[in-house]
Order: C-alpha cells, then sequence, then structure tokens
C-alpha cells in the first residue's frame, strides 16, 4: 500500500522555525520515523515537501490511481490554495489534512481550510507525532475496513 506523506512551504525548516509551536524535530527526523513506521505497517511512505504550491498540486495529481492515501500538511496553502483543494478533489483515495498546531488557536486567518472540504479526517493540534498517527490511523483502517482498497 503506498502512502504519500506531502508537505507545503516552510516545512523544510521544522525544528529552526518557532520551534515554540512546531518543536525542535526536524522535518528529516519526521520523515524517517514515518518510513520506519511505515515499514513496520506493511506501508510503502514517500515523504515530499515544496513551497512551490504548481509542485504539490503536481504530486496529487500525480498520484491519482497509483497512491492509496495521502498525509497532507499544506502549511500557508491550507488557507489559501484553491488549486490544492481542486487537485484533492479529483485525487479518490484517503487523504488527511495534517496540522503540527491547532489552526483554530492561532490567528483568525489560519481557521479557514481549503483542504479539508476535500480530506476525509484532520488531524490537528498533536506536534508532529501527528504524521505517526497519521500513518498508524492509515494502516489501522486498512486492516479494519475496505475504505483504503488499493488502487
Amino acid at each position: 500500500m503506498k502512502v504519500h506523506v506531502i508537505n507545503g512551504p516552510n516545512l523544510n525548516l521544522l525544528g529552526t522555525r518557532e520551534p515554540e509551536i512546531y518543536g525542535h524535530d526536524t522535518l528529516e527526523d519526521v520523515a524517517n520515523s514515518c518510513r520506519q513506521l511505515g515499514e513496520n505497517n506493511d506501508l510503502d511512505v514517500l515523504f515530499l515537501q515544496s513551497n512551490h504550491e504548481g509542485q504539490i498540486v503536481t504530486w496529487i495529481q500525480e498520484a491519482i490511481n497509483k497512491v492509496d492515501a495521502i498525509v497532507l500538511n499544506a502549511g500557508a496553502y491550507t488557507h489559501t490554495s484553491i488549486a490544492i483543494h481542486d487537485a484533492l478533489r479529483a485525487y479518490t483515495g484517503f487523504v488527511i489534512e495534517l496540522h503540527i498546531s491547532n489552526p483554530h488557536l492561532r490567528e483568525s486567518f489560519r481557521h479557514l481550510s481549503y483542504v479539508s472540504s476535500a480530506a476525509n479526517a484532520v488531524i490537528a493540534g498533536l506536534g508532529v507525532q501527528g504524521y505517526e498517527r497519521s500513518i498508524e490511523i492509515i494502516a489501522q483502517l486498512r486492516d479494519q475496513t475496505t475504505i483504503l482498497e488499493s488502487h
């Protein structure tokens, strides 16, 4: 089963950017943890990051009929990108919208998500452990239901 973890702008700065909000783990730390957890659960996890909206759209489009689930931390594009929303609507696999912090406890402009209406689930406010929970949830859903049938 294939899972793509797609990260948006500024997540490459994880560990150094606002550690009081996002913690001290780097994106590479998170990627290694997710890949190991995926391997332990027979999931092929590909971890991606881009600061460019079009690249994120392209990755989502390329996943259509090829990837079983996407975990998307779109960063600031969560609140601005109709293009990412539209790409997710075209994708037929399972989508988890992920936020390290809880956007509803932050600035009001972060309360709107263009991703949520195209996602099957939302994980927010668990820190970087939200990534691991996403992988665990996908594995559990695969084992318990037909929601995540192979493409």
